[in-house]
């Protein structure tokens, strides 16, 4: 299956809290190869805060991770994608969708100053991937994974973000875009399901693409 994924050299895969990019990025990564980029959430000192205090939280949380992301970034660009493989589990863009959730008029105008200068270098993935799923789903999965940090979040936040989510990739047309909606999945443990998805995104080279999965 490997050689159906050569003309895919950096893969990107987004979705709101609790889809399970990072599990779909590992699987992915486990069985073609290359260099995993992860993104670095547990480093944001100003996360838990936020989590139980949005309102005062919101700008350090924010501007933490865009600089975090921003550095993770370079180590992409830096990277030989002519020989090597990157999997991301996000998408330096995804930092914009929760800036505006998050932010306020005047923080989201400081933010957007800082971000547009550092978006310029960003290098753009040969597939972007957004998982979606329903709010009910992505809570039960973010309970289960049980972490301490996450305790706070509120269920209209999540359906929030899933609008926003929604809205952006629905608009989003920089590179081809696979959209799957995994609500009645389960990649982690069912073999055939996973290898479905990776089907889809060998399959995928060009425009936008919606699968809804008949289980």
């Amino acid at each position: 299956m490997t050689s159906q994924f050569e003309h895919l050299r950096y893969i990107a895969i987004e979705g709101v809290i609790g889809v399970g990019k990072t599990t779909l990025a590992t699987k992915l990564k486990e069985r073609i190869g290359g260099k995993l980029f992860l993104e670095e959430f547990e480093e944001n000192p100003f996360l838990e805060d936020f989590y139980r205090d949005p309102e005062h939280y919101a700008f350090q949380t924010q501007l933490f991770f865009l600089l975090s992301r921003y550095r993770q970034q370079e180590k992409i660009i830096q990277y030989d994608l002519f020989h090597e493989r990157v999997i991301a589990d996000y998408m330096f863009y995804k930092d914009r969708i929760f800036a505006t959730l998050n932010l306020n008029e005047k923080e989201f105008a400081l933010y957007n100053m800082v971000a547009r200068i550092l978006e310029k270098r960003i290098a753009k993935p040969d597939l972007a991937i957004y998982l979606r799923s329903t709010t009910d789903r992505l809570m039960k999965n973010i309970a289960l994974r049980g972490r301490e940090y996450e305790r706070h979040i509120r269920r209209d936040y999540i359906e929030a973000l899933c609008k926003l989510y929604d809205e952006f990739f629905w608009n989003y047309d920089e590179t081809p875009l696979l959209i799957i909606n995994v609500e009645n999945m389960d990649f982690v443990n069912n073999e055939e399901h996973l290898n479905r998805i990776f089907t889809e995104i060998s399959r995928h080279t060009r425009g936008k693409k919606v699968v809804n999965f008949n289980l």
